[in-house]
């Protein structure tokens, strides 16, 4: 098998926590100019291209400025800082839960984004751990939902992060989830749900179809008080909101969540009451590079357990 080469590094210093924008200029396009496929390419406008190309903000493999009328070349990379706009502060801290000189593990807040995406660039976990702990290399060996809150594993030495993604890809990593959802005394659990799970880009909610299975789920009840109960939730599968999806499909979804079973409205900015009452809480694996035998668990608390009034409210 080919191996593909691995792009050069970046002439460009973080900013932020953040990493400049990386473009390949792909092979079969035929533009005359560095710009022209820039333009063509990014949703910022011609006008804001050109400015930036006028002020020497987007660099060569160098470092050097690409100027206005630089030769399209395919294969070529540029590099360039992303404007960031004014992002609303989450206002919840990420913790550090393990260190150590191969990897790192936070307990994410609710809220928070775990890589930049979107509209969310410095306020992600990624971000603020490579300031908290001066670490710019550190990396997301997977991702864990925004509404989400608990375990996300980072890894410290670039040249280890697939050694690392590599127990996620290959379901060597043990999870645990835990949500609070309505109590259904008819539900039977301990039960596994497998289904099929389709997740269309540009619709906001994933849904079940016939066919294959494609994502399997342990559901566990754990105790239950006043009509709400918490779960344990061990995922075999990764398909995206799969916990959320058959939480709702067994008749009893993840209190706070704005998708499942239906959509509802966008909350206001800054609104950070009600967060889906869903943790990642714990991860077990082999360390894939020292060997060590590891169970990581999240000492948090789903407040629409501990105090419901409070998460309600």
């Amino acid at each position: 098998m080919r191996r593909r080469t691995p792009p050069p590094p970046s002439p460009l210093p973080q900013r932020d926590g953040v990493d400049p924008v990386r473009v390949r200029l792909p092979a079969g396009d035929a533009w005359a100019t560095v710009r022209d496929h820039l333009v063509a390419r990014l949703a910022a406008g011609a006008g804001v291209i050109d400015g930036m190309l006028d002020a020497g903000l987007i660099v060569d493999v160098t470092g050097r400025p690409v100027r206005r009328d630089l030769a399209y070349v395919p294969g070529m990379f540029v590099w360039f800082h992303r404007e960031l706009s004014d992002e609303e502060r989450v206002p919840f801290e990420v913790d550090v839960v393990y260190r150590d000189e191969h990897l790192v593990v936070a307990d994410k807040p609710h809220f928070l984004a775990t890589t930049p995406r979107g509209s969310h660039v410095a306020e992600t976990a990624l971000a603020r751990l490579r300031r908290q702990l001066g670490v710019p290399a550190l990396g997301a060996a997977h991702r864990l939902d925004r509404l989400t809150a608990g375990l996300v594993l980072f890894t410290v030495r670039p040249e280890e992060r697939g050694a690392y993604q590599s127990l996620f890809r290959d379901k060597r990593v043990a999870k645990e989830y835990e949500a609070v959802a309505p109590y259904d005394p008819a539900l039977v659990l301990p039960r596994t749900v497998r289904s099929r799970i389709v997740k269309e880009r540009g619709i906001m909610a994933a849904y079940e179809v016939e066919g294959q299975p494609n994502a399997e789920t342990r559901a566990e009840l754990l105790e239950h008080r006043n009509g709400r109960a918490r779960y344990r939730l061990m995922p075999r599968t990764g398909q995206t909101h799969q916990l959320r999806v058959h939480m709702s499909a067994l008749g009893v979804p993840i209190l706070g969540d704005p998708l499942y079973p239906v959509v509802t409205a966008p909350v206001p900015t800054g609104d950070f009451r009600r967060p889906l009452q869903l943790l990642a809480r714990a991860l077990e694996f082999t360390d894939p590079v020292t060997g060590c035998e590891h169970r990581f668990v999240s000492p948090r608390v789903l407040r629409a357990w501990s105090s419901y009034e409070e998460w309600a409210g």
